[in-house]
């Protein structure tokens, strides 16, 4: 018999890094959910990813057991990656921080692709382009 699920969470948290703290703590606990058995079990399956965000989507069953998935890194962490720059512009598209080629761009697009709402990795490259000019970071 399916276990009845009670919530699903969703969370950004570093790679190898994530601690009972906020934001884990009061979005987990307030569900009953054991906080080290996650945060052990988050850890253990992103400790060959450390240094970057790795999103995890949290199942949460009414029994107070879950199970985790995790999910590629946000595409503007990929992209700042890429461009080796720390962060994007604040005044987009009028003021340009950083570039990256359309190569970089498509790499990225592979990445992503799984969770982007496309399966072609053209229109894929647009949505990742798309986000970097939105960033400040001009795609040449």
């Amino acid at each position: 018999m399916a276990k009845k699920v009670k919530t699903v969470v969703k969370l950004n948290l570093p790679a190898g890094g994530a601690t009972p703290a906020p934001p884990v703590g009061p979005a987990l606990g307030q569900h009953g959910v054991p906080l080290m058995e996650f945060v052990n079990q988050y850890n253990k399956m992103t400790a060959d990813k450390k240094g970057q965000i790795i999103p995890v989507e949290c199942t949460i069953f009414e029994d107070g057991s879950f199970e985790l998935a995790l999910k590629t890194p946000p595409a503007s962490s990929l992209i700042l990656k890429a461009a080796g720059i720390p962060k994007g512009s604040g005044k987009s598209p009028s003021q340009k921080v950083g570039k990256i080629t359309m190569d970089q761009v498509r790499s990225i697009a592979e990445e992503k692709k799984i969770d982007l709402n496309t399966k072609n990795v053209e229109q894929a490259a647009k949505i990742i382009a798309g986000t970097a000019r939105s960033m400040g970071i001009d795609v040449i």
